[in-house]
């Protein structure tokens, strides 16, 4: 079978893949954002020495990161409406999906951060007779982003990846529009290697951004 390959078709549909490839980067941004919250506070809940909250969120970070996310958006695009009787747009159960596995698996980052950070410094803040809440805010939560952020943007790697999975809930996000410009032009070679450049154009900076943010931070911890 002779294949007549024509690449001038994505420069046909760039605006599309354009469009697509910004829904993709605004629900990568907000579960992102939203996932960091509930992970430092997951973390939180599991240093502490309080049992029930140490059982919950570990029983939650060890479901979303035992699971496969597609699994999980599918439950909450198919199941949850069900329970809830109420109706949930593709959008709203790509964000939930994606945040709380993006909270189960920030959790650990910044769990594995809380654990460096010297005990003197929680010592300093009892002897001064700082609250609970701002110690949490002004001196662990700066010491655990800088310890964990290397793994933090890896994180966010994948969570921009897993993205392409909200496609299958209908959501016009790239990879659905690439598959549904393939689809309607017979150009799934084209049009999917375009997709899959632009992840990886995308992808790609990120993790060298997080080896070399790696290199820093341990030279800086080292000194």
């Amino acid at each position: 079978m002779n294949y007549d390959f024509s690449f001038n078709i994505i420069f046909e549909y760039r605006d599309a893949l354009l469009d697509g490839l910004l829904t993709t980067l605004a629900l990568t941004l907000l579960c992102t954002l939203l996932g960091l919250v509930l992970g430092f506070a997951t973390s939180l809940a599991r240093s502490s020495g309080n049992k029930l909250l140490y059982t919950l969120a570990s029983a939650y970070v060890e479901f979303f990161r035992g699971t496969p996310v597609l699994i999980q958006l599918f439950w909450f695009f198919f199941c949850l409406p069900l329970i809830l009787g109420l109706e949930m747009g593709n959008f709203l159960c790509a964000t939930l999906a994606l945040t709380l596995y993006m909270g189960a698996i920030s959790s650990e980052s910044f769990r594995a951060a809380l654990r460096t950070i010297p005990e003197e410094h929680y010592q300093a803040c009892v002897a001064l007779g700082i609250d609970k809440r701002v110690e949490t805010l002004y001196v662990v939560l700066p010491q655990a982003l800088m310890r964990a952020v290397p793994t933090l943007l890896s994180n966010c790697v994948t969570i921009f990846k897993e993205s392409a999975l909200v496609s299958a809930v209908g959501m016009s996000d790239l990879m659905q529009v690439g598959q549904n410009i393939s689809n309607s032009t017979a150009r799934p070679v084209e049009l999917l290697t375009a997709t899959a450049v632009i992840y990886f154009l995308i992808a790609f900076p990120l993790t060298r951004l997080v080896t070399r943010l790696e290199q820093l931070l341990r030279r800086r911890l080292a000194a």
